[in-house]
Protein backbone atom coordinates (compact mmCIF):
# COMPACT_ATOMS: atom_id res chain seq x y z
CA UNK A 1 0.00 0.00 0.00
CA UNK A 2 2.72 2.29 0.87
CA UNK A 3 5.01 3.82 -1.93
CA UNK A 4 8.49 2.87 -0.50
CA UNK A 5 10.85 5.19 0.91
CA UNK A 6 10.13 8.18 -1.04
CA UNK A 7 10.21 11.55 0.98
CA UNK A 8 8.17 13.39 -1.30
CA UNK A 9 4.66 15.27 0.02
CA UNK A 10 3.23 16.29 -3.13
CA UNK A 11 2.98 14.80 -6.49
CA UNK A 12 1.90 15.62 -9.95
CA UNK A 13 -1.16 14.53 -11.47
CA UNK A 14 1.58 12.75 -14.21
CA UNK A 15 2.90 11.30 -11.49
CA UNK A 16 0.61 10.13 -9.95
CA UNK A 17 -0.70 8.54 -13.01
CA UNK A 18 3.03 6.88 -13.77
CA UNK A 19 3.02 5.41 -10.24
CA UNK A 20 -0.20 3.94 -10.06
CA UNK A 21 -0.06 2.91 -13.90
CA UNK A 22 -4.08 5.01 -13.78
CA UNK A 23 -4.50 6.89 -16.52
CA UNK A 24 -4.87 10.65 -15.60
CA UNK A 25 -8.85 11.05 -16.19
CA UNK A 26 -9.28 7.81 -14.04
CA UNK A 27 -7.84 9.80 -11.48
CA UNK A 28 -9.65 13.15 -11.66
CA UNK A 29 -12.89 10.67 -11.66
CA UNK A 30 -11.71 9.07 -8.53
CA UNK A 31 -11.12 12.12 -7.15
CA UNK A 32 -14.69 13.83 -7.43
CA UNK A 33 -16.30 9.79 -5.97
CA UNK A 34 -14.39 10.03 -3.32
CA UNK A 35 -14.80 12.83 -1.05
CA UNK A 36 -11.27 12.29 1.01
CA UNK A 37 -8.64 12.28 -2.29
CA UNK A 38 -7.84 16.02 -1.64
CA UNK A 39 -5.94 17.43 -4.76
CA UNK A 40 -4.15 20.64 -4.42
CA UNK A 41 -3.40 23.40 -7.22
CA UNK A 42 0.18 25.13 -7.41
CA UNK A 43 0.19 28.72 -8.67
CA UNK A 44 0.43 27.47 -12.07
CA UNK A 45 -2.76 25.85 -11.71
CA UNK A 46 -1.75 22.36 -12.26
CA UNK A 47 -3.01 19.73 -9.88
CA UNK A 48 -1.23 18.40 -7.21
CA UNK A 49 -1.77 15.67 -4.79
CA UNK A 50 -0.04 14.54 -0.85
CA UNK A 51 1.43 11.16 -0.52
CA UNK A 52 -1.84 9.97 1.74
CA UNK A 53 -3.58 10.57 -1.78
CA UNK A 54 -1.29 8.35 -3.63
CA UNK A 55 -1.48 5.37 -1.10
CA UNK A 56 -5.25 5.83 -1.55
CA UNK A 57 -5.03 5.60 -5.36
CA UNK A 58 -2.86 2.66 -4.69
CA UNK A 59 -5.04 0.90 -2.22
CA UNK A 60 -7.91 2.07 -4.32
CA UNK A 61 -6.74 0.37 -7.38
CA UNK A 62 -5.70 -2.82 -5.90
CA UNK A 63 -9.20 -3.36 -4.29
CA UNK A 64 -11.18 -2.68 -7.41
CA UNK A 65 -8.79 -4.07 -9.99
CA UNK A 66 -7.40 -6.87 -7.74
CA UNK A 67 -10.09 -7.77 -5.23
CA UNK A 68 -13.47 -6.70 -7.35
CA UNK A 69 -14.82 -4.67 -5.49
CA UNK A 70 -17.46 -1.80 -6.02
CA UNK A 71 -16.93 1.40 -5.56
CA UNK A 72 -19.07 2.28 -2.21
CA UNK A 73 -17.58 -1.55 -1.09
CA UNK A 74 -14.05 0.35 -1.48
CA UNK A 75 -14.74 3.89 -0.01
CA UNK A 76 -15.97 2.17 3.04
CA UNK A 77 -12.65 -0.48 3.12
CA UNK A 78 -10.32 2.67 2.13
CA UNK A 79 -12.51 4.91 4.92
CA UNK A 80 -11.83 2.10 7.68
CA UNK A 81 -7.98 1.35 6.79
CA UNK A 82 -6.89 4.96 6.41
CA UNK A 83 -9.33 5.63 9.40
CA UNK A 84 -11.34 8.34 7.49
CA UNK A 85 -14.43 9.61 9.38
CA UNK A 86 -17.19 10.08 6.75
CA UNK A 87 -19.18 13.49 7.30
CA UNK A 88 -22.42 12.70 9.59
CA UNK A 89 -25.39 13.35 7.83
CA UNK A 90 -26.94 16.62 9.02
CA UNK A 91 -31.13 17.11 8.87
CA UNK A 92 -31.98 19.84 6.52
CA UNK A 93 -34.47 21.65 9.01
CA UNK A 94 -31.38 22.27 11.25
CA UNK A 95 -29.44 23.86 8.61
CA UNK A 96 -32.02 25.89 8.03
CA UNK A 97 -32.32 26.73 11.58
CA UNK A 98 -28.55 27.77 11.42
CA UNK A 99 -28.37 29.80 8.69
CA UNK A 100 -31.54 31.78 9.81
CA UNK A 101 -29.59 32.46 13.39
CA UNK A 102 -26.79 33.54 11.50
CA UNK A 103 -28.38 35.61 8.76
CA UNK A 104 -30.30 37.16 11.86
CA UNK A 105 -26.73 37.78 13.68
CA UNK A 106 -25.39 39.21 10.64
CA UNK A 107 -28.50 41.64 10.24
CA UNK A 108 -27.89 42.84 13.93
CA UNK A 109 -23.61 43.38 12.97
CA UNK A 110 -24.54 45.25 9.99
CA UNK A 111 -27.08 47.39 12.13
CA UNK A 112 -24.42 48.00 14.91
CA UNK A 113 -21.76 49.29 12.14
CA UNK A 114 -24.30 52.04 10.83
CA UNK A 115 -24.18 50.24 7.03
Amino acid sequence: MTTGKSNKWTYSLEEISRLTKLDPSAIENWEKEFYFIHAGQTAAGDKIFRKKDLDIFLRLKELMEDQDYTLAGAKRKIEEEFQIRGANPIHPKLIKKILFRIREDLKDIKERLGD
